[in-house]
């Protein structure tokens, strides 16, 4: 599987933007797709996965209730709508084929063994 992400941007605080990860192979093949981010100086952060064999969602409690990830398997891809977006926000976005999602959001950031990775995209939130 090859991830290509894609939607980044420079947004306002409480802006909007909707970033796609999109798979050259089937993303099927993971046991789901994950997000996350990483800022200069910290480690990368898992943020939402949603699991291939169910659709099933979960999120970080930092961007619960204002991120929302999404797939669409006719395109091979899947996507994280953010929204109120806010200054602490701003960081790098990678998408990665991923095992079960729940490692996802609660490991500790850094803390991944993910194989397939893409090469993220700038997400900037101005305040």
């Amino acid at each position: 599987v090859q991830l290509v992400e894609s939607g980044g941007g420079l947004v306002q605080a409480g802006g909007s933007l909707r970033l796609s990860c999109a798979a050259s192979g089937s993303i099927l093949d993971a046991d789901g797709i994950g997000w996350f981010r990483q800022s200069p100086g910290q480690e990368r952060e898992g943020i939402s996965c949603i699991s291939n064999s169910d659709g099933s969602t979960l999120y970080r409690p930092s961007v619960k209730d204002r991120f929302t990830i999404s797939r669409d398997n006719t395109k091979n891809t899947v996507y994280l709508t953010m929204n109120n977006l806010k200054p602490e926000d701003t960081a790098v976005y990678y998408c990665a084929a991923v095992g079960p999602c729940i490692i996802v959001v609660t490991h500790a950031p850094g803390m991944y063994n993910y194989d397939h990775w893409g090469q993220g995209t700038q997400v900037a939130v101005s305040s």
